[in-house]
């Protein structure tokens, strides 16, 4: 079970998403906030697997709860759901480590659940929008950066599949090969690449035309 925290100023919208992921199996939302400071005594009570961060919030904003988050509760998972897309914002958020970005205005429930399954499954979630950002923030800082890196097919194959936000299942069953051989590909491809996260090899895989948003 996939324990869940939602924190957001609007009482609405913890309300709405509580509802509609108690619906979803697999998930529960065991317990809500309406800011950081509530958050962190919420947590000296119940432990949770993932946030559901928003950004605009009295007291403590989302990039204050984000970092004091990876010093406190370094294992828990974060997703940003948020209005916000400032590209100062995300850049700060992406440094620190969040998981996953959703934007209110393009995301529904659906979304959110594949979201939060997906970083459970140990990838990164982060929409067409955000995905745009964090591009430009990577070519901004690689500019003038050579290609010097050679993948297989199937290396391919899969680096295009995970900018899709499929699920490792997903691909194996789209490839007709096993979990573990997509985790030893996405392996090999992190370690030529020297790097190990999935956004970083979505951001090299669009800066060199691998993949296109």
């Amino acid at each position: 079970m996939v324990k869940i925290i939602i924190v957001d100023d609007h009482r609405l919208f913890r309300v709405t998403m509580r509802i509609a992921l108690s619906d979803c199996y697999g998930l529960s939302v065991v317990g809500d906030a309406d800011s950081g400071e509530a958050l962190f005594a919420l947590l000296n009570k119940v432990s949770c697997d993932i946030i559901m961060l928003d950004i605009a919030m009295p007291g403590m904003n989302g990039v204050e709860v984000t970092s004091l988050l990876r010093k406190l509760y370094p294992d828990i998972k974060i997703l940003i759901v948020s209005y916000e897309n400032d590209i100062e914002i995300v850049k700060s958020l992406v440094e620190l480590g969040i998981n996953g970005f959703i934007s209110k205005q393009a995301g529904d429930v659906d979304e959110i659940v594949h979201a939060v399954m997906s970083i459970m499954d140990g990838y990164e979630y982060f929409v067409e929008d955000i995905a745009t950002i964090i591009y430009q923030i990577y070519v901004s800082k690689n500019c003038g950066a050579t290609v010097s890196h050679e993948f297989t097919e199937r290396e391919k194959a899969i680096i295009e599949l995970c900018s899709n936000g499929l699920l490792a299942k997903e691909i194996a069953n789209k490839l007709n090969i096993s979990v573990s051989t997509v985790q030893n590909h996405k392996y090999n491809i992190f370690r030529k690449l020297n790097i190990n996260n999935t956004v970083e090899m979505v951001q090299y895989a669009l800066k060199n035309k691998i993949i296109r948003l």
